[in-house]
Formats: C-alpha cells, sequence, structure tokens
C-alpha cells in the first residue's frame, strides 16, 4: 500500500493532482484544500496518502494534512459513504467548519454539501460525534492569491467538479468577484456555494 508521496506536481486540476515520483507520476484525488496548497505545477509536494482498493481499480486519494486523512478515512468508513463522497464533503467544508458542524449536530450545514442529504448528514453526525476528539484542529496556514483570471477558472472547475452546472457556478462566481476581487480561493470558493445555495 501506498501511504506517502513526495515529489514534483506535474499537472494539477481541482480535485485531482499528478506526482512525478522519480519518473513515475502518479495520479492522486484530493479535497480542493490541498488542491490549492499543493503550489504549482513543478513545485515539489509531500502528500500523505490512503490507498484504496477496489475490484476493477487501486486509486490514489491524497492530503497535505494529518486531519484531512484522518476525517476522509473515518468519512469512508461511515455506512453508504465511499470516497467520492468523502472527498466532496471535505471540499465542501473545510476540515474545521466540518467537526464543529458534527460536534453541535448541524445537520443544515452538511447538508450544504453538494452530494450530502439529509439522511447521510444525520449519519455523519451520528458516526462521527464521538469519535472527532482525539483529532486536532487544523491550524490555518496563509496561501498565495492567484491571479483573478486563474481563480475564476479555477472556482468553476471546482464546482463543475462538485456537480454543479458550468452556467450557474459562472454566475455565482462573476457575483462573488464583482463584490471582492481580492478574495483568496477558499473565501471565492465558499461565497460562492452560499450563492448556489440560495
Amino acid at each position: 500500500m501506498i501511504g506517502f508521496l513526495r515529489g514534483r506536481v506535474i499537472d494539477k486540476q481541482p480535485n485531482r493532482v499528478i506526482v512525478d515520483v522519480q519518473g513515475v507520476g502518479y495520479e492522486v484525488i484530493v479535497p480542493l484544500s490541498t488542491f490549492y496548497e499543493v503550489g504549482d505545477e513543478g513545485t515539489e509536494v509531500a502528500l500523505r496518502v490512503h490507498t484504496h482498493v477496489r475490484e476493477e481499480a487501486l486509486q490514489l486519494y491524497g492530503f497535505r494534512t494529518t486531519l484531512e486523512q484522518r476525517l476522509f478515512e473515518r468519512l469512508i468508513g461511515i455506512s453508504g459513504i465511499g470516497p467520492k463522497l468523502a472527498i466532496a464533503v471535505l471540499s465542501g467544508i473545510e476540515t474545521r467548519e466540518l467537526a464543529g458542524a458534527v460536534q453541535r449536530g448541524d445537520v443544515a450545514r452538511l447538508t450544504r454539501v453538494p452530494g450530502v442529504g439529509r439522511k447521510t448528514s444525520e449519519r455523519i453526525i451520528l458516526e462521527l460525534k464521538d469519535r472527532l476528539s482525539d483529532l486536532a484542529l487544523p491550524v490555518e496556514a496563509p496561501s498565495a492569491e492567484p491571479s483573478e483570471h486563474r481563480l475564476r477558472d479555477d472556482l468553476i472547475s471546482a464546482l463543475e467538479n462538485l456537480g454543479y452546472h458550468r452556467p450557474l457556478a459562472e454566475k455565482a462566481i462573476e457575483s462573488v468577484l464583482a463584490a471582492a476581487s481580492d478574495a483568496s480561493f477558499e473565501q471565492a470558493l465558499r461565497a460562492a456555494l452560499r450563492e448556489l445555495m440560495r
């Protein structure tokens, strides 16, 4: 099993990066929080990895922090939640907010994540409430600001990967960037998700 990768980013798309490790390119599925922190193509990156084996495929899921990896592994341990939905959850809500929503029993907040319905939200809260106490909350690190054009493209791609149609995503992003053109990727994504949930 692969548990860790260190190498150079050779391709980067929302929810997916390819890491060159001594001439071998590993495709790694990542949540948006990790996608934004791995840096541009050509930069060195270190990822914690969960190897998911199915009959027809072997998939790698990568995370910048141990907390993200542990939350992912606890999410996929819940009946009815597979890796794709777990990545969607971690992409749709930051780790600190996810932990808070679970501890408060905030079903409404979790159902705002695309692909997560009321029953799934209730199951996440029920299964994780007693299993989060041993996890440290993340320390927020500053992130580099992308250009507005690249930010817009990244946001559209991220929203499409989360299941939103492109015209709706574009409209929400235009509204968000018009109101706050200096927003970071994560701030703009959260604002766009709020806009889409109105």
